[in-house]
């Protein structure tokens, strides 16, 4: 007894090793998946970033704590103006029109010095060969990832890189959500997809195309145009025409330098079949880097150690200093050593380690985990004084992001139509679910995902949006009565319906009950149950019925690019602070089941198009206003989304992690955070003492048996052998 209790005393509920607590590791947690993409050429989706932005540097960032998001450099020097040059090559004044601006070039200098992290992909023996880059199958032997190599290597960052990543938006081995934007606007870069694709077909001429193995595919072989390098530290970038809005295209990790030893490393027999590539394994020259992955359970980051320490900010605001965040000023990132994310398949074992203290981020990358805590301690006073004793941070603020429910344009049922009388009748059902679609309701029903219901795509703060103002109400699915917008009504949903051809949701020529796909990214578990029934609801209140298919993100984003969702939920959180990057998701090039990009809708209107397209080239002003005005009301009208609402923004932070400032636009927040260790340490030994009165009940149960035994044995002992009990 003794010894069990010995060992009962050494557990605890810590889901961690034995001290974690004590190291200085950040723990998080990742919803139910992995990252679907860790290649900067390919990611583009919100759960990528907690590596993504850690790993990887492009030539800008954001400052930590300036408002409105202001540029600064990161592998650049600073932060560039661009050079605009007429038809015939000579420089045009900063102040000429755009159609006289036929190029802008960007002469980006790099920093000299910045190194890759140590990987075996620049790993040379003694007479300056690579070590890695002709291993063959059988060679592999007990490596199994990156790590596993015995010699490392490194080298430093030159323009090059940049090139080469620019180059790489034009493969065709992997998806590159970004190439259509791109090669509208650097010089050469679409010709260049074309001489790419015709080059890679003779490389895998004769070979398995489904194998995961494919010869390495070497951009440096063709020149572009569009990116160069005059000088090892020089990075030219030539546009076509004028584009204000490349600057912020600089702070996205599109742009982060990708060494070519890495593609070469990772294209060798083997690797693919292994599942080993820069979509697992990246390579970057950031702060921290991947040491340990498995797939759908734990990514671990730690710190790089040949990163450069770039200082931590010192300008902010007088709240930022008045809530300790300039007290590192001047100091070199990052103070982290290890970052740790786990997956959690479940959110209420999520929560629960989060108020326990085993997560310092409820979600590394995530921006709204705090709200539902909010909800709880507005509803509970006992909750309140117990979240407000630990400590919990949950700042609530107004982001650039939005969900919606769109609407797939390609579908025959929901979509544009095939004929003038189709298309006008399939507008009319989208605008009657725009209208059933209560977002005030719902704000409502689920406080803990509450936000501002949309009459735009443009969330208050971003030029051009009317949010919040009389002219910003969408006339579609509301009226203007004294002054504030009211919702329309359900039976005026329903003439819509009639006038689209299905009276009581039925075919007015067939009488087939009209079924809708409703295509979600996430599986239906029980907490996300009660939403996705409010869905179902939403339509049912026009008659329609809605087939519910929810499933893993991965396969949700197969099923988009295939063109085979039909009416789907979606979100987006804003790459940088310009409207061009929430009005191109309407742009028809970037449609995602046509050119795989970012317009899930797969919009395509040649009057929008046309808009966007001059909307590009404008400053903020009242031009740009004026174009931006047009474009929503064409988007108001067509009902390729429902809008859905902006979202309140609040983060879940333990009080022991200094320097957290959340915003969706700043992903590389890492290198800024520090821990508390000794304070953390201290909580968690608080908040988790062990409960001793069911091991006091154990070990009481346990003495009342042998009792009772040993008293048993005695009485069979005194029997005879017709269970008489003998005198003692």
């Amino acid at each position: 007894m003794l010894g069990l209790t010995t060992v009962l005393a050494g557990c605890n509920n810590s889901p961690w090793p034995l001290k974690a607590e004590a190291s200085n590791t950040i723990y998080s947690a990742m919803i139910e998946n992995t990252p679907r993409h860790l290649d900067p050429t390919a990611s583009y989706w919100s759960n990528d970033t907690l590596v993504t932005y850690q790993v990887y540097e492009p030539p800008y960032g954001y400052h930590y704590f300036k408002r409105p998001f202001e540029l600064v450099p990161k592998t650049a020097e600073r932060v560039v103006a661009p050079v605009y040059l007429d038809k015939d090559g000579q420089r045009l004044p900063d102040s000429a029109p755009a159609e006289q601006i036929a190029e802008s070039v960007y002469d980006v200098p790099i920093k000299p010095g910045v190194l890759y992290q140590p990987h075996p992909a620049f790993a040379k023996d003694d007479a300056g060969r690579y070590r890695y880059h002709a291993m063959k199958p059988d060679e592999w032997g007990s490596y199994h990832t990156p790590m596993d190599f015995k010699y490392m290597g490194t080298r430093e960052l030159v323009a090059e890189d940049f090139v080469y990543a620019i180059k790489r938006h034009a493969t065709t081995r992997i998806t590159t959500p970004i190439f259509g934007v791109f090669s509208e606007y650097v010089l050469g870069l679409k010709e260049y997809g074309e001489l790419v694709k015709a080059e890679d077909a003779k490389l895998r001429q004769g070979l398995d195309q489904a194998s995961p193995d494919k010869p390495f595919l070497d951009f440096r072989r063709w020149p572009l145009a569009g990116a160069t390098a005059p000088e090892k530290h020089l990075l030219r970038i030539r546009l076509k025409g004028k584009y204000p809005q490349w600057k912020y295209w600089m702070q996205m990790t599109f742009l982060s330098p990708v060494p070519w030893e890495a593609d070469a490393f990772y294209a060798q027999p083997g690797m693919g079949e292994r599942g080993v590539s820069l979509d697992t394994w990246p390579v970057g020259t950031g702060p921290y880097m991947v040491t340990e992955y498995h797939k759908d359970r734990r990514i671990v980051m730690k710190r790089n150690p040949n990163y450069r320490g770039e200082p931590y900010p010192c300008d902010g605001t007088e709240q930022d200093r008045k809530a300790g965040l300039l007290v590192d000023c001047g100091k070199k990132t990052p103070f982290v050593d290890t970052i740790v994310s786990t997956v959690e398949r479940e959110g209420t074992s999520q929560r629960n380690k989060f108020r326990d203290g085993y997560y310092d981020l409820e979600v590394f990358e995530r921006t709204d985990m705090g709200k539902s805590y909010l909800v709880e301690m507005m509803d509970s006073d006992d909750v309140r004084a117990d979240y407000e004793r630990k400590g919990f941070n949950f700042p609530q603020y107004s982001d650039v992001n939005s969900y919606i429910i769109g609407f797939n344009m390609i579908d025959p049922v929901i979509g544009w139509g095939d004929t003038p009388q189709q298309r006008i009748r399939n507008r009319k059902l989208r605008q009657a679910i725009a209208i059933a679609i209560d977002w005030d309701e719902y704000s409502k029903i689920f406080p803990k995902k509450a936000g501002v219901t949309a009459m735009s795509p443009l969330p208050d703060g971003i030029f051009g949006s009317r949010e919040g103002t009389p002219e910003g109400v969408n006339p579609f699915t509301y009226k203007v009565v004294d002054g504030k917008p009211v919702r329309r009504s359900i039976e005026e949903a329903k003439q819509l319906m009639v006038e689209a051809g299905y009276p009581s949701g039925r075919d007015a020529k067939t009488g087939t009950p009209l079924v809708i796909n409703y295509d979600y990214y996430a599986p239906p578990t029980p907490e996300r149950k009660p939403e996705i029934d409010w869905v179902v609801r939403q339509f049912a209140k026009i008659d329609i019925q809605l087939e519910v298919r929810a499933t893993d993100n991965n396969q949700y984003q197969d099923k988009v690019r295939k063109g085979k969702h039909q009416v789907f939920w979606s979100g987006w959180n804003a790459d940088y602070p310009d409207s061009e990057n929430f009005l191109f998701l309407f742009y028809g090039p970037n449609s995602k089941s046509v050119s795989d990009g970012e317009n899930t809708a797969n919009y395509q209107n040649p009057e929008y198009d046309k808009l966007f397209a001059k909307l590009k080239t404008l400053d903020d002003g009242a031009e740009k206003q004026l174009v931006i005005d047009k474009m929503v009301r064409i988007l108001q009208e067509d009902a390729p989304w429902t809008m859905g609402f902006f979202p309140y923004a609040s983060a879940a932070v333990q009080s022991w992690v200094s320097n957290s400032k959340p915003a969706i636009l700043v992903r590389d927040h890492g290198r800024y955070l520090r821990l508390d260790v000794a304070q953390r340490t201290a909580k968690l030994a608080e908040w988790n003492q062990p409960v001793w009165w069911p091991l006091a009940a154990l070990a009481a149960l346990a003495i009342a048996a042998v009792l009772y035994l040993r008293g048993a044995l005695r009485r069979r002992e005194r029997m005879n052998a017709r269970g008489e009990l003998l005198p003692t």
